[in-house]
């Protein structure tokens, strides 16, 4: 796959993850993917996972403790088997009624039309404080 084609399935990821469309979503997934966030002290689904079904566990723990209230991808830049997003969200923490927002750098390695790295970048000190009881 080319640059356009590595963004094109970026993006597919992001309308499925952003119309609840997990299934359809994870297909996109190699099925030895590396998804890592920083490990944030309060935030349970934080830090490292490996392979789909750990993925996929950190995909419903969002839903069960986070609701969206904005999610906008707003740039991609590719070079060779990498894509990094830039954009902004904003989360309602369910336990503790508080919203967090940050702007944010996602890194996507792509081979064979899989996505099979990702790595998130964001402030983690306001999603801590969301999180903290």
């Amino acid at each position: 796959m080319n640059e356009q084609d590595n963004i094109q399935l970026v993006m597919q990821a992001y309308d499925r993850f952003k119309s609840g469309d997990i299934p359809g979503l994870m297909n996109l997934f190699s099925e030895d993917i590396e998804w890592t966030l920083d490990r944030t002290e309060h935030v349970p689904f934080s830090g490292p996972r490996r392979g789909k079904e750990e993925v996929g566990q950190f995909f419903s723990s969002i839903d069960e403790m986070q609701h969206p209230l904005q999610f906008e991808p707003q740039e991609f830049i590719a070079q060779g088997d990498k894509v990094v997003a830039l954009g902004h969200y904003a989360w309602s923490v369910k336990h503790t009624d508080r919203v967090f927002e940050s702007d944010w750098a996602e890194v996507f390695t792509v081979r064979n039309g899989k996505i099979t790295r990702f790595r998130e970048y964001m402030d983690t000190a306001a999603a801590d404080r969301a999180y903290k009881t």
